[in-house]
């Protein structure tokens, strides 16, 4: 899901001269701190909408629910976006926002860009609702210090490392690439053990892709570029670090998680 184009600074600043190292220094620490503060406001949305959508669809009154499984009683509301076909568009909403997010960036404004990435991260919420319905609150609380946690870490390696982490990222694109079609298959498999593997697999490709991502976005800034641009690679890079995040806490969840009775 990280898989867009590399390239894009070339084409959003190439050619442009290089300011004082103190400036661009300066500068850099900028450009990153506010691609950290669009993702963390992205999760922030996520969250806010996932939870509210929760609350909306779940209720404790048997009079105002239906039913679904053992203990879990679904508001109308519920129902309506759990059971019946728009689930695919809650579940498809946020890939169709990343491939045109991916497709249409050189062409947005930057305010333009930034609403589509707030526009997904809100339909993300709405997609993750489900897991609230499936996972107990403490396992989600505990999923996601974790997947901070080991965010926070490796974002930092890529961040500081002189080491060139292209060679590893191609190698994790690929992986990727592999791990996206094995997750299909097991949709018509619906083998657990199969998605345990492919779980762990998720967690160890998305931690290179975090390091990885981190240096690419880096390398991403020139000092001359003007604010519009900036705001837009920033928001760009927001969103590929963004996935990285989305994606570890989900497979962490899945291993580590404990299911609502």
């Amino acid at each position: 899901m990280s898989d867009f184009d590399p390239n894009a600074s070339a084409r959003w600043g190439q050619g442009v001269t290089r300011a004082g190292r103190a400036e661009i220094d300066q500068g850099l620490r900028s450009y990153m701190l506010g691609v950290y503060n669009n993702m963390v406001v992205g999760l922030a949305l996520t969250g806010a909408v996932a939870f509210g959508v929760h609350m909306l669809a779940v209720t404790t009154d048997p009079a105002l629910g239906v039913p679904v499984g053992r203990h879990l009683l679904l508001t109308s509301f519920g129902v309506t976006l759990y059971t019946t076909p728009l689930k695919w568009v809650v579940m498809l909403a946020p890939l169709a926002f990343v491939v045109f997010f991916s497709v249409r960036i050189n062409q947005m404004s930057a305010s333009a860009a930034r609403g589509v990435f707030l526009a997904f991260a809100a339909s993300m919420g709405l997609s993750l609702s489900t897991i609230l319905l499936v996972y107990t609150g403490t396992s989600v609380a505990n999923a996601f210090f974790v997947t901070a946690a080991a965010f926070g870490g490796l974002s930092l390696y890529g961040y500081t490392t002189r080491r060139d982490l292209a060679p590893m990222g191609a190698f994790m694109v690929m992986g990727l690439f592999g791990l996206v079609i094995a997750m299909l298959v097991n949709l018509f498999l619906q083998s657990t053990g199969f998605q345990f593997a492919l779980s762990i697999l998720s967690v160890l490709i998305f931690s290179g892709l975090t390091a990885w991502d981190t240096q690419a976005i880096k390398e991403m800034y020139y000092a001359s570029d003007s604010y519009e641009v900036a705001t837009k690679k920033s928001v760009y890079g927001a969103l590929r670090l963004y996935l990285d995040f989305i994606n570890i806490f989900q497979s962490l969840l899945f291993l580590t998680g404990s299911q609502n009775d």
